[in-house]
């Protein structure tokens, strides 16, 4: 994607577009019927309503009175940015309000069904109008229309409640766009998310899967959607090159989305959205290098075919590989992903399917401090890991998604899909004393997993007098069957290690071992069955939305113990968790909102050893979390503020008088409160902004013996802050510059607080410069993260007490050829 697309106009009979396309307005009123469908003029209305609609350009000023006055409108805005508008200040009809917006502009309003309509040239053919081609290059025709710059989008998927506008809903929502990834060079979705200043990143447990803490709160990459669809994704790590929008929600959802299938994302969630083929054809090649000798490439093909251009069809094609900037670490990966659609006037369906391997040779481990302080980093690019390290990662996935119009105001939609999950690999963590020296550690884990996932639901909206209602039906449910062994090492067969002087030793060879590892054994299975209801009532021209709903949720866990085979755990529970929201607009650019949504994860079991309880099962957990906030939107830029307090329920082994061991319960407690702010668009012309600060407070309460009573929780820093900005070099035309600078502060490694790491600062640089060459767009792009190679601990383990080391500088150079 390029910032400034060249468009070539080309005419065809007007394809109905998708439901969710650019210059997209939610209905939110009710609207007569058309009179004929395909007919150059608006269905009759009687309603006259106020309208205050600010100057600006005239693409920007028609999606703002879309928006307020209930139609969907999808248009090309690029065509129309460039021409100012005084914007609109009365009481209108719709129609005398397009009318009046679109006078001399040379484009009128054509209906393309039910209460969605286009633009289209005034000129007619042959008495029926033709359109030239509506869609920016590189933008999904699914994907609404974004901030000034394109980084971010205004809407998200929000599971049960659907596309939704971002200013208009009770939570804190950010959507970073395909223009974000391609950008900034981010091959995966950890990359990504590092925008946010809510979000960091940490290694897994005993892998090198990406873990992400929103909001002082761990979310594994299990448990991210895919187009509101949980259990389909691969597993550890994602890459990007097949995705439109990476949309970040932050807080717990059980609501939402529903239970995570392993139970994580209390403090937020991810959901993914593929790439559609759109209206003009894409076709772009990528040649990339990053450091030390990382090579590749992708394709990206989409078209449309048929009458209407009805059906469609995008492959992306990647494959990189090579030596990592960490010394003698290489990573080789790859991806197909097909995703195809059919839309027609009611139905729209879609089906993704995908293949994605990564494979990880020698690399860098994470390290557990065993003494009384946390040594200081090695080097930036030093290796700690053994040679005979390596992680193989192989999923392969796909799924089904059909939305149905029933009439004007209500649409019924399902998805289904399915994945199979094969890992395999051999690891080496460190453990290690002050001095950096210490003992290396081995663990053989090969793991199969295979998930289903099915949902269907209804969406509408109607009036009841002066209130407006959105409502919401959803039914979801997960199936998912785990197979693990494993090989590892006693604590007392470990072999000597060194944090700053590594010594490579031979492969364990006196291990014990947990089922066969050829052939691994059942070790949990899970459904978890869910029912949801919500309302969103309107009042006051929809300046004041409340938001009521449930979710039934049923949770079905089965689990064996992997060595014996022995049942471990075996319950099944049903919980309601129930979300209320508000948003207030008192003035055009401005949202007041509230929430109450709580989370919910697969109860605990207790240890089998050294507690007076050993494989008692626990209910599931309920998190809960409060927040308010005000959202900003001047249509070129926005902004967020916002104030949460979450309480999540932990476990914790007290000793009780007269019996002889511990007993492990549910009775602890973490509290996190934090503060959020976020700046994103362009608030000035060629100047677009990413940046954001997060202060958290953690409390531990009601820990074992009440020993760590008052103590901050392990892994959440004090602060983070992001600034990032993209410039355009003023007078060299497709030419930007572009910088991030990461601020993390200090956090503690254990829950005594005996252990912290220091705060850290890393800054990314990079540059792009986009040109035309016979007829197609080259775009070069540069960037360099850790400018200054600093060597830092990036993260603590919010659970098993271990550091994750951030990135080496890394340097990453593409060639992009849109043909």
């Amino acid at each position: 994607m390029i910032s400034r697309p060249h468009l070539r106009l080309r005419t065809r009979r007007f394809a109905p577009p998708p439901l969710n396309v650019l210059g997209l307005a939610i209905a939110l009123t009710a609207m007569a019927p058309v009179h004929s469908a395909g007919a150059a003029q608006v269905g009759e209305t009687s309603a006259v309503r106020s309208y205050a609609i600010e100057s600006g350009s005239l693409g920007n000023v028609l999606a703002q009175f879309a928006l307020k006055s209930g139609v969907l409108l999808s248009f090309n805005a690029a065509l129309l940015n460039d021409r100012p508008s005084d914007g609109l200040h009365g009481s209108f009809t719709v129609q005398d309000g397009f009318a009046r917006l679109l006078q001399g502009s040379g484009y009128r309003l054509m209906s393309t069904g039910a209460n969605s309509y286009t633009l289209a040239p005034v000129a007619e053919v042959g008495g029926a109008l033709e359109l030239g081609a509506t869609t920016i290059s590189g933008v999904n025709n699914e994907t609404a229309e974004t901030y000034e710059g394109g980084q971010v989008a205004r809407t998200a998927r929000l599971g049960v409640l659907g596309n939704r506008s971002i200013s208009d809903v009770p939570f804190s929502v950010v959507s970073y766009t395909a223009k974000t990834i391609e950008d900034q060079q981010a091959r995966t979705v950890g990359d990504v998310l590092l925008n946010d200043a809510s979000v960091r990143q940490s290694a897994g447990f005993g892998n090198f899967s990406q873990v992400f803490t929103i909001r002082g709160l761990p979310l594994t990459t299990d448990d991210i959607s895919f187009n509101g669809l949980y259990g389909v994704l691969p597993r550890q790590i994602i890459t990007t090159e097949a995705l439109e929008r990476v949309e970040l929600f932050k807080g717990p959802n059980a609501f939402i989305n529903g239970v995570a299938p392993s139970g994580s994302g209390i403090g937020g969630s991810v959901n993914l959205v593929p790439k559609r083929a759109q209206d003009t054809p894409t076709h772009s090649v990528t040649l990339d290098y990053a450091s030390d000798s990382q090579v590749g490439g992708h394709l990206d093909l989409g078209q449309r075919f048929g009458e209407d251009n009805q059906f469609g069809a995008r492959v992306n094609l990647a494959r990189h590989g090579g030596d990592t900037a960490v010394d003698d670490e290489s990573r080789h990966s790859q991806l197909i992903a097909v995703g195809l659609d059919y839309r027609g006037e009611r139905l729209r369906v879609s089906t993704d399917l995908g293949y994605q391997k990564e494979r990880i040779n020698n690399g860098r481990s994470v390290v557990y401090p065993t003494g009384t302080k946390v040594p200081h980093p090695p080097s930036a690019s030093d290796n700690y890991a053994q040679d005979w390290s390596w992680s193989e990662l192989e999923d392969t996935y796909g799924m089904l998604n059909a939305e149905y119009d029933l009439n004007d105001n209500w649409t019924a939609y399902a998805g289904a899909g399915a994945k199979h999950t094969r890992e395999n690999g051999e690891y080496s963590s460190l453990y290690v004393a002050n001095d950096g020296s210490g003992k290396v550690g081995f663990l053989y884990s090969p793991h199969d997993e295979d998930n289903k996932s099915a949902m269907a639901g209804l969406n509408g909206h109607f009036n009841t007098g002066p209130v407006t209602h959105q409502m919401n039906f959803g039914l979801s449910g997960i199936w998912g069957e785990q197979r693990s062994a494993f090989e590892a090492i006693l604590v007392a067969n470990r072999v000597p290690g060194n944090l700053y002087d590594p010594t490579q030793v031979p492969r364990p060879t006196n291990t014990y071992f947990g089922s066969d590892i050829h052939d691994p054994r059942i070790v949990g299975k899970n459904r978890i069955k869910s029912a949801a209801v919500s309302d969103t009532l309107g009042f006051i021209d929809d300046r004041v939305l409340l938001t009521l709903g449930a979710r039934r949720q049923t949770l079905e866990v089965d689990s064996w113990n992997t060595t014996s085979g022995a049942r471990s755990a075996n319950y099944e529970e049903t919980i309601t968790t129930p979300v209320y929201g508000l948003v207030i607009k008192p003035w055009e650019h401005v949202s007041f909102y509230a929430n109450r949504i709580e989370g919910l994860a697969q109860g605990p079991t207790a240890p089998t050893t050294g507690v007076s309880n050993p494989g008692e099962v626990f209910a599931p957990t309920r998190s809960k979390q409060t927040e308010a906030g005000v959202k900003l939107d001047w249509n070129s830029f926005g902004a967020t503020l916002g104030v949460y307090r979450i309480e999540q329920p932990n476990s914790a082994t007290s000793s009780v008088p007269g019996v002889r061991l511990p007993t492990f319960s549910v009775d602890g407690e973490q509290v996190n409160k934090g503060v959020e702010l976020n700046l994103f668009g362009e608030p000035l012309d060629g100047l677009r902004v990413l940046t954001g600060a997060t202060w958290m407070h953690t409390e531990q309460n009601n820990t074992s013996n009440g020993l760590n009573d008052g103590n901050r929780a392990a892994g959440v820093p004090r602060f983070q802050y992001n600034l990032g900005a993209d410039w355009d070099i003023p007078g060299v035309q497709g030419a930007a510059l572009n910088g991030r600078l990461l601020r993390t502060g200090g956090e503690y490694v254990n829950a005594a607080n005996s252990l912290s790491i220091p705060a850290w600062t890393r800054v990314d640089l990079g540059g792009r410069y986009s040109f035309k060459a016979d007829d197609n767009t080259i775009t070069l792009r540069a960037n360099v993260e850790n400018v200054a190679n600093k060597a830092y601990w990036s993260s603590a383990s919010t659970a098993n007490n271990y550091l994750t080391q951030g990135e080496p500088r890394t340097l990453k150079l593409s060639a992009t050829v849109d043909f």
